[in-house]
């Protein structure tokens, strides 16, 4: 699969699922037949025996249930192989339509986006078509979260070459990848599940610390049902049997008044735990290489031989249980025999007092190999792009045929950079729709994959651990009462202040002080680029004002003159958004403001 086109791959799984699809359908008609027919044959077999011989037709009755509740069973297990094919049968679809630039079916992480951030609204990290929604494949909102959090910080190299190594690992792993994704969409665990299952752990046992709970438990059952046997032979009143009933039923009911808190917690987190549990066993049953997926997968570490899937597969068989309150024709009966919800709790808190060390780390550690797995997806369907190579020196980015992965393979154009060391700025110089800005933003946005341990849009790319600041996309905000220029100063002081204190970071600037007039801008771009210069900053700036390139000959070790340039032909524009070294030396404005209708 490594060396095939992810294309085929997809096309040829779609087929695969397809024919198991209509192998499982066929079987759901036929165990359909099945169970109908051996519940009719077991009701006949009843009536037609039992005038001649009641052993025999009950014998008969029970046999054929049972062959009836086997022909259920079968049939709800090919029920969830269906549902579990046909969510695959999707996700294998929708990877089909991301190879052709179709993505916006997945989450785009707007409810992620931070209100105040370096370049996560400069570089469309969030929001429609944005690069979070072009990579996430995590279905839980622990990893929703998580990936978010990749995108905006970088992590240590250590971290970055664990990540990697884990990415390529799940890159192969196609089949495991999209199981993980599948019980993942069955249904979406939740950040409000782990709330209540963490602070529930946190709450001290009340029932099975306390001994006359204990004795309860045992005598209200003994006395129920040893009334029950003395009604049975006539040795209490028919009245004074039902008197005692209500008795151990309203004692019962108060004992379950005391329950309902933890029931009231835990009570909707059921088919989020069958999540839980299928996507652990998965984890559990697979065997990783990488350092980083072991340590993962030790999170789910057996306890006393028992597995963690098992553990939470036994937490909702109690909830299950203690569910039983919403059928009061069963419940009744069990709470006035068995004191129902009693037992039940000393079977939660006994869950409680085994796996509470554990459980927190399970969400954490699933969000993770989420997290990972859609990394992995992401190398699998780009296998041309490139993991980067970290560097231990300060300020280096070498990039070779570098592009941005949100513009489809067909029209992106890629372009090799290299910077090395600090005091270094490259100047970009070009006329407008050139390419200026969405090299800055390949840039920075390559950056970001590379220091998450993703794979980079580009050949090649060696980097040292760097944290991307930007000032590109600035807007007014009404609210605030603050002007476009006013926003723009406050971003250039937060880059300020990070270059004052050393901090190893990449800047891309786009149209320093766009709000003043020409004399003021130009003034201000000057001064800021020789501060940086010398705060020995690295980074690049983008800019229309040729004559800030002739700091290049004033700084002819710390600034880089690059441009993007247009040729003119018949009043036409074509442009190649390729760059080159030096100054531009052709501009468009003109000709585009003939092209609206001013006379110049």
């Amino acid at each position: 699969m490594k060396d095939r086109i992810p294309k085929d791959v997809y096309t040829d799984t779609i087929k695969k699922l397809n024919d198991h699809l209509d192998r499982l359908n066929k079987k759901k008609a036929r165990l359909a037949w099945l169970r109908l027919a051996s519940f009719l044959a077991a009701v006949i077999s009843l009536l037609q025996l039992w005038s001649r011989s009641l052993p025999l037709a009950l014998a008969a009755f029970v046999i054929l249930f049972a062959v009836f509740l086997f022909t259920v069973s079968k049939d709800l297990a090919n029920k969830a192989a269906i549902d579990n094919t046909l969510l695959l049968l999707r996700i294998n679809k929708e990877e089909l339509s991301f190879l052709e630039h179709q993505f916006t079916m997945f989450a785009d992480g707007s409810n992620l986006k931070p209100e105040l951030h370096p370049y996560a609204s400069d570089l469309d990290i969030f929001g429609r078509a944005s690069l979070y929604q072009y990579i996430n494949r995590t279905t839980s909102q622990q990893g929703n979260q998580l990936l978010a959090a990749w995108l905006l910080a970088p992590a240590t190299t250590t971290v970055i070459t664990q990540r990697q190594e884990a990415v390529k690992e799940l890159a192969a792993q196609k089949e495991w990848r999209q199981q993980l994704q599948a019980y993942g969409l069955s249904k979406q665990l939740t950040l409000k599940t782990e709330e209540n299952i963490t602070s529930w752990l946190a709450e001290e046992n009340r029932f099975t610390n306390g001994t006359h709970w204990e004795i309860l438990r045992f005598l209200l059952p003994a006395l129920s049902i040893t009334c029950l046997v003395v009604y049975l032979n006539d040795i209490i009143a028919q009245q004074l049997f039902y008197t005692l009933l209500l008795l151990f039923l309203a004692v019962s009911l108060l004992i379950s008044k005391k329950i309902m808190p933890a029931w009231t917690k835990l009570g909707k987190i059921t088919t989020e735990l069958e999540t839980l549990s299928d996507s652990i066993d998965l984890i559990e049953m697979h065997s990783f290489k990488s350092p980083l997926l072991q340590q993962l997968k030790g999170a789910f570490s057996p306890l006393n031989n028992q597995s963690a899937s098992s553990r939470i597969r036994d937490l909702k068989k109690i909830l299950d249980r203690l569910d039983y309150r919403l059928n009061p024709v069963v419940f009744i009966p069990l709470s006035i025999f068995l004191c129902w919800d009693l037992q039940q709790i000393f079977a939660l808190e006994k869950w409680k007092k085994k796996s509470q060390h554990q459980t927190g780390d399970w969400f954490n550690s699933l969000a993770q190999l989420e997290a990972l797995s859609a990394l992995g997806n992401l190398s699998f369907n780009h296998p041309e792009w490139c993991f980067a190579e970290m560097a231990t020196d300060d300020a280096i980015l070498k990039a070779e045929e570098m592009g941005h992965p949100l513009i489809p393979a067909g029209k992106r154009i890629t372009n090799s950079f290299a910077t090395t060391g600090v005091n270094k700025i490259s100047l970009i110089t070009g006329s407008n729709m050139a390419g200026k800005s969405t090299f800055l933003r390949s840039t920075g946005i390559n950056i970001i994959l590379a220091m998450m341990g993703a794979p980079a849009c580009a050949k090649s790319l060696m980097l040292s651990p760097l944290k991307v600041m930007s000032s590109m996309r600035i807007s007014d905000n009404l609210e605030e009462s603050t002007s476009t220029f006013y926003a723009e100063l406050k971003k250039l002081k937060e880059v300020i202040e990070a270059v004052n204190k050393h901090e190893k970071v990449f800047l891309l600037l786009d149209e320093i002080l766009r709000g003043t007039n020409s004399a003021d801008r130009h003034a201000g771009s000057k001064a800021l680029i020789k501060q940086l210069i010398q705060h020995k900053a690295v980074g690049m700036v983008a800019t229309h004002d040729l004559e800030l390139a002739k700091l290049e000959k004033e700084f002819p070790g710390n600034i880089h003159n690059y441009h993007f340039d247009v040729q003119v032909a018949n009043d036409e524009l074509f442009f190649d958004y390729k760059l080159k070294e030096g100054v531009c030396q052709s501009m468009n404005a003109s000709i585009l403001m003939k092209k609206i209708g001013i006379e110049l």
